[in-house]
């Protein structure tokens, strides 16, 4: 096959004289197209007795050697029976389908999904490590070709520069990811799963809790829109309403519950120093028990299993609800409501007898305890509503400033 042009000949191309499209011709069906807007390869073939044309690319942005090894590739398959225009296409869709499958698209997919339930300052972590320390290794990878090396050659240079908490965060952030793009029908399996112990845990601290007012009613608000069961949703209230243990609040027995008197009376043999313990019940506990009573009422458990009512709810069901709003264990747990009520609650003033007490914490020496027979129940109840009223304005957003009473 004779070739026609060269370099010198396709740069000084022109259309013709009154305007219209010309026609460069190298041969074989290859060609050049020029017209007012431009210049453009062009392949004209026949298959099954019909004129096609194939369409290469722009000049100078598609040079005479590209074009002309671009119309070879295009004449073997030709030659082969496979039309040129189609398998073009076929190869571009492909592509189009690996990009919005890619890691990061179906990340950022994810995040746009989520989050409305995350507050500000926790959504811009999540995106900022995303963006920093995932996109760039493994973000224009196809999602369902990702394999654990993979994403822990991303992890690891994380950790070397020393962020093993931000390590274990951004494997948080992948899992979820996966585990999105599993529900999606996007990926097979949840590839973190295969990591675990693969990176060193991180230093062991004190369970993570919110306890900044602002970011507390965030919480709050996020709490208030949990899109879960009404019973997990409660569980969530109640939780920072009465700040029990995780395991004591999810054991919470119909019977053990008074309206009449608004106390929840803890047997012994539930608490951690195997001692009974009164819940003081503000006005909006009671309300959320009344809510959620028709539901799970007639059963033994407040929060049952929801596979067995006969069992009590998980002991993840909290944390997993939090993980959902976005909150990791290193920023909130379901233990950390504790912290956040003690924190809270002796910067309002309030005597370290009431809020020790409230906690189930041991209070004083043995002689003390014992005759400490009245468990400060009317002052703990004042504590409890004052308590639950001041969460409530900062989920509403008001401005408050603590009530520092007389010690």
């Amino acid at each position: 096959m004779k070739r026609t042009l060269t370099d010198t000949a396709a740069k000084n191309a022109k259309p013709q004289p009154d305007g219209k499209p010309k026609k460069y011709s190298d041969g074989g069906g290859l060609f050049l197209l020029v017209n007012a807007t431009g210049k453009y390869w062009r392949y004209k073939y026949r298959l099954d007795g019909k004129e096609k044309t194939l369409s290469i690319g722009g000049y100078p942005e598609i040079s005479l050697k590209e074009a002309r090894t671009r119309h070879e590739q295009a004449r073997e398959l030709l030659a082969r029976g496979v039309d040129p225009s189609g398998h073009k296409q076929a190869v571009k869709a492909e592509q189009e389908a690996m990009t919005e499958n890619s890691f990061e698209a179906v990340a950022r997919e994810w995040f746009v999904k989520f989050r409305p339930q995350w507050v500000d300052s926790h959504a811009d972590k999540i995106i900022r490590r995303l963006e920093r320390d995932v996109f760039p290794w493994i973000g224009k990878q196809p999602i369902a070709e990702i394999e654990p090396p993979d994403i822990l050659e991303c992890l690891r240079r994380i950790e070397a520069r020393g962020a093993l908490e931000t390590a274990h965060r951004a494997k948080q952030d992948i899992g979820q990811v996966f585990r999105y793009a599993v529900a999606t029908g996007r990926a097979k399996r949840d590839q973190t799963a295969d990591l675990k112990g693969a990176l060193p845990p991180p230093k062991k601290t004190s369970f993570a809790a919110i306890t900044d007012p602002q970011e507390v009613g965030g919480l709050l608000r996020a709490m208030d829109d949990y899109h879960g069961t009404l019973a997990t949703r409660t569980a969530l209230q109640l939780s920072a309403y009465l700040f029990t243990r995780p395991g004591e609040l999810r054991q919470m027995e119909w019977t053990e519950i008074s309206f009449e008197s608004a106390r929840w009376e803890i047997p012994g043999e539930k608490m951690k120093a195997g001692k009974p313990h009164i819940v003081p019940l503000p006005r909006q506990a009671l309300a959320l028990l009344e809510e959620l009573k028709p539901l799970t009422g007639r059963g033994r458990y407040v929060f049952h299993s929801s596979t067995d009512k006969a069992k009590p709810m998980s002991n993840n069901t909290v944390r997993q609800a939090l993980r959902r709003l976005g909150y990791d264990n290193d920023t909130m747990t379901a233990h950390g409501f504790r912290a956040l009520a003690s924190t809270r609650l002796y910067e309002m003033g309030f005597h370290s007898d009431l809020i020790e007490k409230q906690l189930a914490h041991a209070v004083g020496n043995d002689v003390r305890r014992a005759y400490d027979r009245s468990q400060h129940i009317e002052q703990r109840t004042a504590m409890m509503q004052q308590w639950a009223d001041y969460l409530d304005s900062l989920r509403d957003g008001a401005q408050v400033i603590p009530i520092r009473r007389a010690g």
